[in-house]
């Protein structure tokens, strides 16, 4: 005999839905922020000016030294 209401059931089938869904956004957003570093680091190789922005954008943020 199971002990599980068909509300209880629901409300833990929508919960696995959403932890899903929200693990493929992060995952997407993770993939996303990993071709955007990637296309920044091809531009940043070829032009002075963007690298010294860098590197003054990590000093600010206390990356780098």
């Amino acid at each position: 005999m199971c002990n599980v209401s068909p509300d209880e059931a629901r409300k833990s089938a929508r919960r696995a839905a959403a932890d899903s869904r929200h693990s493929e956004a992060v995952c997407s957003c993770g993939e996303m922020l990993l071709k955007q570093a990637a296309d920044d680091a091809e531009r940043l190789r070829d032009d002075p000016d963007d690298q010294a922005e860098m590197l003054a954008i990590q000093r600010f943020m206390g990356v780098a030294e």
